[in-house]
């Protein structure tokens, strides 16, 4: 049995019914039976604006939902992202929130003469519940996972979130009920151990 930990789970599919949000609903069920506490978000059912409309040069308010969705990120001790790879990368839908929550003063902190951001989101760990079409060996050594690398790399250790594990799903359009068993049934494992 893990030590109980404060886990917010993130379900970025906009589609209401999903892999994603099975294998989202799934740790939740796992992490809450094993002894965890566990916020479940599906980004899908809150009311926010995609875009920064200018980026960092004007501050744009956060919306209610997008208030509560950082409180939550900072109460967390460890993250889960459950998504699709869409083109390459993560759905308009995640890129927007991320791109809208995680902001300067909050993820990251530029000091004067100094290109490298404090991280100001370190003492969390984060797993990648990551669905794709494409055969997971194909996108790691032929696409070269630009979706793993934008999620791991330049979004979640850049603020100082890690380790990041990635767990990948897929090929999902062939994919047979059984083989969606056994998936969420290693997800289940993962959330049971908080992992």
């Amino acid at each position: 049995m893990s030590i109980a930990k404060r886990i917010l789970i993130i379900n970025g599919n906009p589609k209401p019914s999903s892999l994603s949000r099975s294998l989202a609903e799934r740790y939740a069920e796992a992490a809450v039976e094993s002894g965890h506490s566990v916020e479940l978000i599906h980004l899908s059912e809150l009311q926010f604006k995609l875009s920064l409309d200018l980026g960092y040069q004007v501050e744009q308010a956060l919306e209610p939902d997008l208030q509560r969705l950082q409180q939550a990120m900072h109460a967390a001790e460890h993250l889960v992202w459950a998504y699709p790879v869409w083109w390459g990368s993560v759905p308009a839908l995640l890129k927007g929130a991320l791109d809208r929550v995680l902001l300067p003063g909050f993820a990251f902190k530029y000091h004067p003469g100094n290109s490298v951001p404090e991280k100001l989101l370190t003492g969390r760990s984060a797993r990648l519940l990551v669905c794709m079409d494409t055969p997971p060996w194909y996108f790691r050594w032929f696409q070269r996972a630009p979706a793993h690398h934008m999620m791991r790399r330049t979004v979640l250790e850049f603020c100082g979130i890690k380790p990041v594990r990635i767990s990948e799903f897929g090929p999902v359009l062939p994919s047979t009920p059984a083989q969606r068993e056994r998936w969420l049934a290693e997800v289940a494992r993962l959330g049971a151990g908080a992992q």
